[in-house]
């Protein structure tokens, strides 16, 4: 079974929703939602997570939350399971409530930070449930208009200065940017059934694909290959390193080995895990066997040329390097 991909370290910021089994409903009466608020304040205490915003909407629900001490995964498994049981026991149910493993997008940017608060904030006006975000009680929308003590464990003070740094004109920034409709392409990346796993611009993208891509990339991870260097960005390294157009990775001449060829060809399977089907349109391959016999003869060549491992370690090494200052 496939598993999402999960990046974690202090500090870092997150989108995460879970939604009921067969879309079944997780909140059946208000009593559901309260103990639901009541375990999100559990946790900024017992976790230390930094919940910035939520909506809780009958069938799933939305955060935006910090993570000081990059634990997502251990605080959201007290929270959804503590509240199954919770509701299992109210309702006389039991079993799972949700549908599995929450959705989780790590966040870079303060404007896709405020994008993403109203994103959620405004989740009830699109689905027709109210025609305007106060009128819906289950969200942490109000907690942005309010100055009173009773929201003090929310983690706003952050973001609504973002929209502005006096702290009495925030309220009213707050207001303007929430009569704002939702950016296009925010809701392209995150409406539809598969999330990407990161969510920012494309330097500080990079840099977080080049730091955990290698640890991270695993078989039953089918997102984590979004972290490794694309194919066109592996294809130039190799020929930068060889000083050759990338035409000379599509020559074959028989009785004769192009080392280029041979090593980008083995650089997209080692670190994007491609399949043969992939890889061959992009090198001139018309079979699998042709891929198989390309790689075949490269880890030959590997086992027995150390010169040829300390190249195909350098043109790593740079790639790492450039993807870093992309």
């Amino acid at each position: 079974m496939s598993r999402p991909l999960r990046i974690e370290y202090p500090g870092a910021w997150y989108h995460v929703m879970n939604r009921g089994r067969r879309r079944e409903r997780v909140f059946e009466e208000d009593a559901d939602y309260r103990s639901f608020i009541a375990l999100l304040r559990e946790a900024a205490t017992l976790w230390e997570a930094e919940v910035s915003a939520y909506c809780l909407m009958p069938n799933h629900y939305h955060l935006l939350i910090r993570t000081p001490l990059g634990n997502l995964s251990r605080c959201m498994r007290h929270i959804n399971g503590v509240y199954t049981q919770r509701f299992n026991r109210a309702h006389g149910c039991d079993g799972p409530l949700f549908k599995g493993r929450f959705k989780a997008v790590l966040v870079q940017g303060d404007s896709f930070l405020l994008q993403l608060v109203r994103y959620i904030h405004r989740n009830p006006v699109r689905a027709g449930m109210v025609d305007r975000p106060d009128r819906y009680r289950w969200s942490s929308h109000l907690g942005y208009l309010s100055a009173t003590d009773h929201w003090n464990w929310l983690y706003k003070d952050f973001l609504l200065s973002l929209l502005s740094p006096r702290k009495k004109d925030q309220r009213a920034a707050y207001r303007r940017f929430m009569g704002m409709e939702d950016t296009e392409d925010l809701l392209r990346k995150i409406s539809g059934e598969r999330w990407p796993p990161l969510l920012g611009d494309e330097s500080m993208v990079n840099r977080l694909k080049a730091r955990f891509f290698e640890e991270k990339v695993h078989p039953q991870v089918p997102d984590s290959r979004t972290l490794a260097p694309d194919v066109d960005t592996i294809v130039q390294a190799v020929c930068s390193h060889y000083g050759v157009d990338r035409s000379e990775l599509l020559r074959s001449r028989r009785g004769r080995f192009n080392e280029a060829r041979g090593v980008a060809v083995h650089l997209v399977r080692l670190v994007r895990k491609e399949s043969f089907a992939d890889i061959g349109p992009v090198f001139g391959l018309r079979t699998d066997s042709a891929v198989g016999s390309v790689l075949d003869s490269m880890r030959k060549r590997l086992a027995s040329d150390p010169e040829l491992s300390e190249r195909c370690r350098r043109i790593l090494s740079a790639l790492y390097k450039s993807y870093t200052e992309t």
